[in-house]
């Protein structure tokens, strides 16, 4: 069985994401700054939960150790941990310029460079970035989400290249607008006008973003890496 670490995998698109894995035979293990087991195995009986926040690399490095040495191996990364602090410029503080970068960038750098050497001794391996639409459109209130998930787009490329003579593939999902906890705080008539402008006509379920997901971890995309593939109903067109 392989076994895959998928950060922020116990909620919204991680969950979709930890649950479609665990159904295709894979040991996951969903890290979080919150959770518990009860939470990750009412998902599937193959998701565990372990705690960790992704902005501490010491907590990182000390994570992964663990996991590969209680598990024999990390075949599959998916990077998915996020959080927003929307604001315009003139309105956002430092505080949450920092806190977006950190999670949602700097993490990826701190789970990425926990696993790399695990996976070049393996000889192969799969590290999936779950980027957004905004890395590429841009998006008014969002320059921290939007500068941070541009960054995974350079950091995905540069990583696939440094990994590649090890068969290890790097590649990024980037999600448009998507049903989740967060838009689920919208109203019906938001929704509608958000809908109108995806050639769609509607949102993304978190399940199709962890469909995508499971490409990348599975064998069938044994020839494909640095690629951004954008899951959002024709979106960014």
């Amino acid at each position: 069985m392989q076994n895959a670490i998928v950060t922020g995998g116990l909620k919204g698109i991680g969950a979709a994401i930890s649950k479609k894995l665990a159904e295709n035979g894979f040991n996951v293990i969903a890290l979080g700054r919150s959770g518990d087991n009860s939470m990750a195995s009412s998902l599937h009986p193959n998701i565990s939960f372990v705690q960790c926040d992704v902005s501490d690399f010491g907590s990182v490095k000390d994570t992964f150790e663990i996991i590969a040495k209680e598990n024999g191996s990390i075949d599959v990364l998916v990077n998915n941990a996020g959080v927003t602090k929307d604001n315009l410029i003139m309105r956002m503080s430092e505080a949450d310029w920092d806190a977006v970068l950190d999670i949602n960038l700097k993490g990826v750098f701190n789970t990425s460079k926990a696993v790399a050497r695990q996976m070049m001794g393996q000889r192969k391996g799969r590290i999936i970035n779950i980027g957004s639409i905004v890395g590429t459109t841009g998006n008014a209130g969002q320059v921290n989400y939007s500068a941070a998930k541009a960054g995974l787009v350079g950091l995905t490329k540069s990583l696939a290249k440094e990994l590649a003579s090890r068969n290890i593939l790097v590649n990024l999902v980037a999600p448009g607008f998507v049903q989740t906890d967060m838009t689920a705080k919208l109203t019906e008539e938001q929704i509608k006008t958000f809908a109108e402008g995806i050639p769609l006509k509607r949102a993304g379920l978190p399940e199709e973003i962890a469909d995508t997901v499971y490409f990348f971890a599975n064998g069938s995309s044994s020839y494909i890496t640095g690629q951004v593939i954008h899951v959002d109903g024709g979106l960014a067109m």
